[in-house]
């Protein structure tokens, strides 16, 4: 495969029965159109309990609108205050799992490693699957362009940059397999 647009899928969970391998918490990342909410809800459908689908678009949306804008190629411009605000969400998010909430995270990396690293400071004691979602470029752009509510340019310009020097437990391609396919390889490690 070609250079891919990936993402994460980060699935965790604080209490009750764990994952076969230990997992708490399951996070999938990925960059913009690469299916990881659609992957997550085929996800949240398999599993034996409920588990909440909790995404970056989730905290966009509540955000102040000066958070988050877009440049003219679809790049993403982080306002003043967001950071406090992304720490204070992943925390929150955290404290759903160590209550006992299963929790799929559906997020973007944009910073790569550097963003692993800010969200792994929240996870920390929890058990955490990383999951990179990913798909050619092409597919992405495509997904992109039907979907319409995406500025020009966004897979394409997250396609490297959202998983450099980024560690995963499991990679998925949406490319290639449905969503049922992908979360069942997801599941599969949970048990």
């Amino acid at each position: 495969m070609s250079t891919c647009d990936l993402a994460r899928l980060i699935v965790a969970r604080g209490g009750g029965r764990q994952c076969g391998d230990g997992c708490r918490r399951r996070r999938a990342e990925r960059g913009s159109s690469a299916g990881k909410t659609s992957i997550g809800r085929c996800l949240q459908a398999l599993l034996p309990r409920p588990w909440l689908l909790l995404g970056v678009d989730d905290l966009i949306h509540v955000a102040p609108p000066s958070s988050v804008s877009y440049g003219p190629q679809g790049e993403v411009v982080l306002g003043g205050g967001w950071r406090a605000l992304e720490s204070a969400w992943s925390r929150g998010v955290a404290e759903m799992a160590r209550a006992g909430a299963g929790v799929i995270i559906d997020d973007v990396f944009l910073d790569g490693a550097a963003s692993q690293q800010r969200t792994g400071v929240h996870l920390a004691g929890l058990e955490v699957l990383w999951v990179g979602v990913q798909c050619a470029p092409e597919v992405a752009a495509a997904r992109e362009r039907a979907r319409g509510d995406r500025p020009t340019g966004m897979a394409a310009g997250q396609a490297t940059a959202v998983h450099r020097g980024v560690v995963y437990d499991l990679v998925v391609d949406s490319g290639t397999a449905s969503p049922d396919e992908c979360a069942g390889l997801i599941a599969e490690r949970m048990v």
